[in-house]
């Protein structure tokens, strides 16, 4: 059996991706391999799972829940992180990269903000995207 980190889900389309723990490429994850139903499945949940070859590279199967994610909001909606994203599902960042983005919009957007404007904005952002999974810890 394998452990990872689910890094995002589609509850419509039924299907996301797992981030192994022991590194390498995401794992495909299908409903249909879920030991579990599938709106238990949410960004940060950790999961247990057997490997297999599938059409299009490596999918997990008999994936069952190790321990849950963050609640989400099913009020919350998921939207693309890009225009041109045609999934619809969002990428989890790490803190960092997300805090790094934070700043440059926000320096863009309005570069009159001071220091510890950005500090404060920021951090009730990355407490946000906390909360709903956005962002890896």
């Amino acid at each position: 059996m394998s452990t990872g980190k689910v890094l995002r889900f589609d509850h419509v389309r039924g299907y996301g991706f797992i981030a192994p723990s022991d590194g390498g490429d995401d794992i495909f994850l299908h409903a249909n391999d879920l030991l579990v139903e599938k709106n238990l499945i949410v960004p940060g949940t950790f999961m247990e799972f057997d490997v297999e070859e599938g059409e299009r590279g490596l999918k997990a199967s008999a994936a069952r829940i190790v321990s849950s994610g963050p609640s989400v909001s099913p009020a919350v909606p998921r939207v693309a992180a890009h225009a041109d994203d045609s999934d619809g599902l969002c990428d989890v960042l790490p803190v960092g990269e997300l805090t790094q983005e934070v700043t440059e919009t926000l320096l863009r957007v309005e570069p009159t903000l001071t220091g510890a404007q950005i500090i404060r904005i920021r951090s009730e952002l990355i407490r946000i995207a906390e909360k709903y999974g956005w962002v890896e810890n």
